[in-house]
């Protein structure tokens, strides 16, 4: 599997070297998205409709970017890219653990039920950081697996002046 890898990471480069100026247009717009929807109602990012109960925290503003750069990516791959293979669950269960990652413990109404506001504080927010690594590795994960779909799954274009068999 790791012997692959450096093999596979250039194969999602090369797809990421062929894309369309549309496409890294999406692929900023979806990670702008995802920093809004991510940083807004967990309030890392400050607006007047969600607020904290705990101060944000000097790591949760680096895995929002590290959460919306391959996220981006990821939403970017379903532009313009029908012989692109469905996507695997790891991106959507990154971009939930993205968000608990970075939501105020003690705001995270689950939480809350489950552990009371000493385990929110305890027990949940010292899990949070890893929660974080596990969701930018998830994420990563989805973006090079949809990246090296688009070459290793490429269909064969079929000339337009050619007869269809």
């Amino acid at each position: 599997m790791l012997s692959s890898l450096p093999r596979t990471l250039r194969t999602a480069g090369t797809a990421l070297a062929a894309w369309t100026p549309l496409r890294w247009g999406a692929a900023a717009g979806g990670a702008a998205l995802t920093a809004l929807l991510v940083g807004l109602p967990t309030a890392v990012i400050p607006n007047p409709l969600f607020s904290r109960m705990t101060p944000t925290l000097w790591w949760n503003y680096p895995t929002l970017v590290a959460t919306a750069l391959p996220a981006g990516i990821v939403i970017a791959t379903y532009v313009k890219a029908p012989t692109a293979p469905r996507a695997s669950r790891s991106g959507s269960i990154g971009g939930v653990l993205s968000f608990l990652a970075v939501g105020c413990p003690v705001c995270n109404k689950f939480v809350l039920i489950t552990l009371g506001t000493s385990g929110a504080l305890g027990i949940w927010a010292p899990v949070q950081p890893f929660l974080a690594l596990a969701s930018v590795a998830l994420l990563a994960v989805a973006a090079v697996k949809r990246l090296t779909g688009e070459i290793a799954c490429r269909a064969p274009v079929q000339d337009a002046a050619a007869p269809a068999a």
